[in-house]
């Protein structure tokens, strides 16, 4: 109805419609057309606006008549509530990170970097010829590709040091995407109702899928330096867990990398007890002034059980990840992963390789590396000038986020929600807590659209916050 003659018809009709009983019929287009002094493409137009709103219907070779007006009955699904019982696990919404924003508001909230930091046409180019391939006809083998097998393990190896058995391509699993990869990790290493210990603050996507599996969660504090070995040690000793979720790079949401003699004190502490630690490597693509180091490279003894993602890093479209685990602990992965997936699609894992091997995939890291860098340093500056309140502890070397710290009594629920009316999406940090938050924190990601809005963001938030009283 994108005229002055078709809407005035439209409501005339609507008008009569209104009045008239259920299967009255219509004049026809003709009579249509000279009552209302219109072209019959116009008229035809409005008698197909109307049918698709349901107010008439029409019947070949017979006419067009008023739709009989069906009251629809409540539907009822109080059966369910029996039928269901109470859920294993407390049902968390999902994640202020998730959020699709509108053009018009500026997003710190966002768990992935912008479109315009992509590969995108690396992506397409190999979305075209993935299509034109067998991996869109054919099953995969149901741990991958085996190329794509090779290029994760050989990844790693070339930081595995002297001395120490780097992974095979039997050690990986292809993953479709690293989310699904903790959930299967989780549900084959440890036991429902058992404890597993894991980073405060932690990845909120790890905390839902372990109450999904039906763990329970030990918070283990961890500062900027990574977790103290022996707070981890009396954590381990007194719950009886088996396995350490953490994040050694780049840590969501702290932006925290370890450093090289912490891993050794970790790894130690993991060994002496004889667990796993669950290594979650999610921004290895997002250095910054350091490069990652995974704790998996200095382990040959099965005790560190690596996830590899290339989701945020090649394509949110492309959800395409990797596990590498060994001895037992990998079958048993392999089979709570066949158990939810089957098979990762073979047209992504097609994909995914061929863009991580082409020469651009390196030059497109280094321009990666330098844009994060300019837009992390662009944020803090704006936060210190107009947010002097919130304290960022950490300068991250890598990774998408800063984590600030703001007054004690702050109102999270009612900065994030005067925020939003101002036109800026903020993360709340509560949700990065396994366990009671340790006090306000909000998220703020740097690698979100429109950079050149990040000091009137910062200005916003500031104002919003002396409003709160903070």
């Amino acid at each position: 109805m994108n005229n002055d003659s078709s809407s005035r018809i439209a409501t005339r009709l609507r008008e009569w419609i209104s009045g008239a009983p259920p299967g009255s019929r219509l004049p026809s287009t003709r009579a249509l057309v000279a009552q209302y002094q219109a072209s019959p493409v116009t008229v035809q137009k409005v008698l197909r606006t109307l049918a698709g709103q349901g107010l008439i219907e029409s019947r070949p070779g017979v006419g067009t008549f008023v739709r009989a007006v069906r009251t629809a009955r409540p539907s009822d699904y109080g059966w369910q509530t029996a039928a269901l019982g109470s859920p294993q696990a407390q049902l968390r919404p999902v994640s202020a990170a998730m959020r699709t924003a509108p053009n018009d508001v500026i997003a710190f909230h966002s768990g992935y970097p912008d479109r315009e930091l992509l590969p995108e046409r690396l992506v397409r180019a190999a979305l075209t010829r993935a299509a034109r391939g067998d991996a869109a006809l054919f099953r995969p083998p149901a741990a991958g590709l085996p190329e794509l097998q090779s290029w994760f393990a050989q990844e790693l190896r070339a930081s595995t040091p002297p001395g120490v058995n780097p992974p095979t391509p039997s050690d990986v699993i292809v993953l479709p995407g690293t989310q699904s990869g903790l959930s299967s990790v989780f549900r084959a290493l440890v036991a429902g109702g058992q404890p597993l210990l894991m980073e405060s603050p932690s990845y909120w996507g790890a905390i839902l899928a372990a109450a999904q599996a039906g763990v329970r969660v030990v918070p283990v504090p961890s500062s900027p330096e990574g977790p103290d070995p022996e707070e981890l040690a009396r954590a381990f000793q007194e719950s009886g867990a088996r396995v350490f979720y953490a994040q050694p790079n780049y840590a969501n949401p702290t932006g925290a990398q370890w450093s090289a003699r912490r891993a050794e004190e970790v790894l130690d502490v993991v060994r002496q007890h004889g667990a796993f630690l669950v290594e979650d490597d999610w921004a290895h693509d997002f250095g910054i002034t350091s490069d990652p180091e995974p704790l998996a490279s200095r382990d040959d003894s099965g005790h560190v059980v690596y996830l590899r993602s290339l989701t945020k890093s090649v394509s949110p479209a492309i959800r395409v990840g990797a596990v590498v685990a060994r001895g037992p602990a990998r079958e048993r992965i392999l089979a709570a992963q066949g158990a939810e997936s089957m098979y990762v699609s073979g047209l992504l894992q097609a994909a995914a390789l061929d863009v991580v091997t082409q020469p651009g995939w390196q030059t497109h890291l280094r321009g990666l590396r330098h844009q994060l860098q300019v837009r992390r340093d662009l944020l803090v500056t704006s936060l210190r000038e107009q947010v002097p309140q919130a304290h960022v502890g950490l300068l991250p070397k890598g990774g998408l986020n800063l984590w600030a710290r703001l007054p004690d009594g702050t109102d999270l629920e009612r900065l994030t929600r005067d925020c939003e009316a101002a036109g800026v999406l903020i993360a709340p940090g509560n949700e990065w807590f396994p366990a009671e938050p340790a006090g306000p924190f909000i998220r703020l990601n740097y690698a979100g659209p429109n950079p050149g809005a990040f000091p009137e963001g910062a200005r916003l938030i500031g104002q919003a916050l002396a409003s709160a009283g903070a």
